[in-house]
């Protein structure tokens, strides 16, 4: 009997960095859990932790305008997921991520910890990853 992955992995995607985090598609409890650079070696690393972590399933955060539009940043972003595509055999969604760079900044501000941005970007990550996990799943 093949193993199923348990896990889903949202991926906040930025030039620079991009945020990760993971939740078991089990009890759907999503938690920060790196921040990798976005450069040549990011794909690898992310294979990396796809197996590791017995990932099932990705979840990209798509940006857009505050007034649902397309921007320059949503057409990177898509860019990215095309290049992904190409790296993983994985299912891969979309999940709009308005304002969870902005939420995650205001929650660590509010703690009263310092933080770096690679701390805001797994958090954002997180935020996309629960909002994912509570969408109705179409049944078949």
């Amino acid at each position: 009997m093949p193993i199923t992955p348990d896990y889903a992995l949202a991926l906040d995607v930025g030039s620079k960095r991009i945020g990760v985090a993971i939740a078991s598609l089990s009890f759907k409890l999503p938690r920060p859990l790196c921040t990798l650079v976005n450069d040549d070696d990011f794909f690898e690393r992310l294979s990396g932790l796809i197996k590791t972590e017995s990932i099932g399933v990705l979840v990209v955060g798509l940006p857009r305008g505050l007034d649902g539009q397309e921007t320059g940043q949503t057409k990177y972003v898509r860019d990215f997921v095309d290049q992904l595509k190409t790296h993983t055999d994985l299912a891969v969604h979309f999940q709009d991520e308005a304002l969870t760079s902005t939420r995650a900044e205001a929650e660590l501000k509010a703690r009263g910890k310092i933080y770096q941005k690679g701390d805001i970007d797994a958090l954002a990550a997180t935020y996309i990853l629960e909002d994912y996990l509570l969408q109705p799943k179409e049944t078949n």
